[in-house]
């Protein structure tokens, strides 16, 4: 069938509409890889009662836009989105999209300007996670849209070192020295803000024994780290995770503690991260912000020209905010839910950043009558804030308050409330953190 691309929303696929044989009205069709004002030949691959979705075999009229990709993965892999659209145009559909976000899922008419703040549009990603198998040895993501390995040697969008890293893995991988005995299932890889200095997460299919018949024993997992280390002089650290609990539907991995013997040859558990605000250190585990390039700027919008007597950061993982808020405010109260991330955070932290251990709702409840902030910042995870948590923040009532969002949907839906409650928008930015991808962070600074 032809198709013609109205627009693009968020996940990243094209919209058209068409009747489908057998139905009188148009049907929501999603196409990916393709940009608005575009014709394509496409085919369905998938058919629902509300919409359907479909593959585009040749472009017959191709936007003015569209570029050829840089990563020969590009629509094989899952991972990137936007790699045949010029990078400007990829700014100008994150605005058009985060614009129609808001107004679509609440209601949220805004005509002010959405301050765009670009990134380098390649190698800027500090962390990279890929997926491995040990025989035949293989490294790579997934296929898009599936759970099939794609065999990856190159990740455009990852550092020059990380992208050394997976070079060398290869490589190792090659001549045997990752065998199945580790049953390792995926690596991350963690590179420092000047990309010299390297950690490796192993995250394994199954929990180590270490010393267990058919499975890799202490001096196995100390001659992998001696392998590592020489093919990577960068490595400072491994870290070995183990499958945990499933909470809310999510795999939470656990570190594995590692016997003293081995202690020597696997190096660091942490990186110390250097930004313009300060040096922070972050564990393997903790949640860090993965582009190398904006992290500053980051920083800057969450808390510049901010200044009082009391500052609350929400979701405040190793303290990327808290420490800046730290300079400007008599007390800052750090919340971070996470064990690893909190820990990071009472190093990182200055004596007057008051650090809690709870999840954010419980801390709020927490909280006396006529507790007040002259600020809060709030970096919510995907699911954002949600109902009772963004009205318990409205309920404290502070003058100001900044929201860090990773989700369009998530935080229009809680715009709604902080708006309903009484705060006003003054200024909205993109930042690109995640060029070639259909994900954005948004930023959103309210006042009451």
């Amino acid at each position: 069938m032809e198709l013609a691309i109205e627009r693009l929303i968020y996940g990243g696929d094209g919209l058209a509409r068409q009747a489908l044989p057998g139905e009188a009205q148009g049907k929501a069709i999603f196409v990916p890889f393709v940009l608005p004002g575009e014709r394509v030949e496409a085919s369905l691959i998938e058919e629902k009662p509300g919409f359907a979705r479909a593959r585009a075999h040749r472009i017959l009229s191709p936007s003015p836009e569209r570029i050829a990709p840089l990563c020969p993965y590009f629509s094989a892999c899952g991972g990137c989105h936007y790699q045949h659209a010029d990078y400007g145009e990829q700014l100008a559909l994150k605005s058009s999209i985060l614009r129609e976000t808001l107004r679509r899922t609440a209601r949220i008419d805004w005509q002010g300007n959405i301050a765009a703040h670009p990134s380098p549009p390649w190698n800027y990603r500090n962390r990279t996670r890929m997926k491995l198998r040990a025989d035949p040895f293989a490294l790579g993501y997934y296929k898009f849209r599936s759970h099939e390995l794609l065999l990856v040697e190159q990740c455009p969008i990852s550092s020059q070192l990380i992208n050394r890293a997976i070079a060398s893995l290869w490589t190792l991988g090659r001549q045997g020295g990752i065998g199945p005995q580790f049953a390792i299932s995926e690596i991350e890889f963690f590179a420092s803000a000047e990309d010299d200095r390297l950690m490796l997460q192993l995250h394994l299919a199954a929990t180590p024994q270490w010393q267990n018949e058919g499975e890799a024993s202490a001096s196995d997992w100390v001659r992998l780290a001696e392998a590592l280390r020489l093919a990577l002089p960068e490595l400072c650290g491994i870290a070995i995770f183990e499958p945990g609990k499933v909470k809310g539907g999510v795999n939470r991995p656990v570190r594995r503690k590692v016997p003293r013997a081995m202690q020597q040859a696997f190096g660091d558990q942490e990186i110390f991260y250097k930004t313009r605000a300060a040096e922070y250190r972050v564990s393997s585990g903790s949640f860090f912000q993965t582009n190398r390039f904006l992290i500053d700027e980051l920083i800057e919008l969450a808390t510049a020209g901010q200044s009082g007597r009391a500052a609350l950061d929400l979701y405040a993982g190793v303290g990327l905010f808290s420490v800046a808020l730290a300079r400007a405010f008599t007390s800052v109260s750090a919340v971070e839910a996470a064990a690893e991330s909190y820990r990071d955070l009472c190093r990182n932290s200055p004596p007057n950043v008051a650090a809690h251990n709870l999840e954010t709702e419980k801390f709020l409840a927490s909280l006396p009558s006529g507790a007040g902030f002259d600020y809060i910042v709030v970096d919510p995870p995907r699911a954002g804030l949600g109902d009772k948590v963004s009205r318990r923040i409205a309920a404290l009532r502070a003058p100001r308050i900044t929201y860090v969002s990773c989700d369009p949907a998530t935080l229009s839906r809680d715009l709604k409330i902080l708006l309903e409650s009484g705060y006003r928008i003054e200024q909205v930015h993109l930042v690109d953190l995640f060029p070639q991808t259909y994900h954005l962070e948004s930023v959103v600074q309210l006042a009451r």
